[in-house]
């Protein structure tokens, strides 16, 4: 009975202090401690960027919304293409006699994106693109994030320019309102369809004062170039460009929210276009493959466009780096013409082809070993790597037998050379070899002074 009495007291004690254990956070260490660990938290996925607030997406249109609609949408299809804009700009930095129409033609063959090949038509819209790229570059980001929220804030702006009376019918422009779909729209079209005028001004000043103080506009003072009287009342209007009436080809679809283009224009100024390119009724498409590397903004883009982006090429020229487009032009083209004309020694390769079927015979491998020093001689062989070799262990064995005769042979004839050496099938078998026992004993043997030539002459 006091036997019982002890056991039953020592279990209730382990249970105690099994409790207590618990209750103090020990035994968590201590699984911790002999392996257990605990479930490792699951890692968050990477924040996606937050969608621009309409004052925001106010302040990047800011520049760009008084200007004719159809222009105005090809300038919101280029900005998707930042890098392209780029190239452009440098080209018509680099051809300043070529202008209008004259110019579209002229960048024909050029690969950019037909919106973008539009713009050198209009030189004081694309310099300010590309003087001001991280704008281009924004503006692009928020229309492919949402077309209709960019259009929508055009429409605000362009009421409040006409609540302003800043915006107007005019001898260079035609400006109609609308109601489309219970909204009011505000068009401007050119005064003359073959005639363009494109308005510069000061935001503050058109569209009255700027209520956003966290999102200040976009704006740049005009080119003397293209405007030579300056800004007057903070409007400017600049040269007339009628010669460029042909680079039109988008529009603006305030119903739908989206810009269309007339796929007839648009073959007229890259006949590279994609007819398939383009949604129904004409919708316009952003195309990835004229991203060229450069990131899209957000998760949704990037899942809907990144995966057909073929690569980061010329991205340099981005970066603001000249010649770095042309250089990854020709690089490629350098290196195919240089690799097979310089392994074109390397085509005689047949014995490491004909290997497994020419086996028949040592002998013949023989003569092979010293036929395989001109493949030393292989023009770089580049391709070849750490690795080059490793996988016929067969291979290896029969380098390794013949490299053990050939020193046996040596040590034997040195006097006659490499050249000298017999043939596998030549050498005496092991049975054919004299026993230890009938080799002369070193005292029979003669002096170094009596061998033949060729000889070690004797130990010194």
């Amino acid at each position: 009975m006091k036997l019982w009495g002890n056991l039953l007291f020592r279990r209730l004690l382990v249970l105690l202090v099994s409790v207590s254990m618990i209750g103090s956070g020990i035994l968590p260490a201590q699984a911790q401690s002999s392996g257990q660990s605990p479930p490792a938290p699951q890692a968050e996925a990477a924040p996606d960027a937050a969608p621009l607030k309409p004052e925001e997406i106010e302040a990047l249109v800011a520049p760009i919304a008084l200007y004719p609609d159809d222009l105005l949408s090809q300038v919101l299809m280029a900005s998707t293409y930042p890098l392209e804009v780029v190239q452009a700009a440098r080209w018509v930095k680099a051809n300043p006699n070529v202008k209008g129409d004259e110019a579209v033609k002229a960048v024909a063959d050029q690969t950019w994106d037909v919106s973008v090949k539009s713009m050198v038509a209009f030189p004081q819209v694309l310099e300010p693109m590309n003087e001001k790229i991280d704008w281009t570059q924004k503006l692009g980001d928020a229309f492919l994030d949402d077309q209709k929220a960019v259009l929508d804030a055009v429409q605000r702006l362009r009421a409040k320019a006409q609540a302003n009376g800043n915006l107007k019918t005019t001898e260079q422009q035609k400006v109609v309102v609308e109601q489309q779909a219970q909204q009011q729209v505000i068009i401007i079209e050119p005064a003359k369809p073959e005639v363009i005028y494109v308005p510069s001004y000061n935001p503050t000043v058109v569209y009255g004062p700027w209520i956003y103080p966290a999102y200040p506009p976009y704006y740049w003072r005009p080119s003397p170039i293209y405007y030579p009287g300056g800004w007057g009342a903070g409007f400017a209007w600049g040269v007339a460009w009628g010669f460029a009436a042909g680079a039109i080809y988008g529009g603006c679809n305030w119903r739908g929210g989206n810009v269309n283009i007339n796929v007839n224009r648009a073959v007229n100024i890259d006949r590279n276009f994609n007819r398939n390119n383009i949604g129904s009724g004409g919708r316009w498409e952003h195309n990835p493959a004229h991203r060229q590397g450069v990131a899209y903004r957000d998760n949704a883009s990037r899942q809907k466009y990144g995966r057909d982006v073929a690569g980061s090429r010329n991205r340099q020229d981005f970066r603001g780096r000249d010649g770095a487009g042309d250089r990854a032009a020709t690089r490629p083209a350098d290196r195919a013409g240089a690799r097979p004309g310089d392994r074109a020694a390397g085509a005689d390769r047949g014995r490491v082809g004909d290997r497994p079927g020419d086996r028949g015979g040592a002998a013949d491998r023989g003569a092979g070993v010293s036929d395989r020093a001109g493949g030393i001689d292989r023009g770089g062989s580049s391709r070849d790597n750490a690795f080059s070799g490793v996988g016929s262990g067969s291979a290896s064995q029969r380098d390794f037998n013949r490299g053990s005769a050939s020193q046996s042979s040596m040590t034997s004839n040195r006097g006659g050379g490499a050249s000298a050496r017999p043939s596998p099938a030549a050498r005496p078998s092991p049975a054919a070899r004299p026993s230890p026992a009938a080799r002369p004993s070193p005292a029979a043997r003669p002096s170094g002074g009596a061998r033949g030539g060729g000889g070690r002459g004797g130990r010194r």
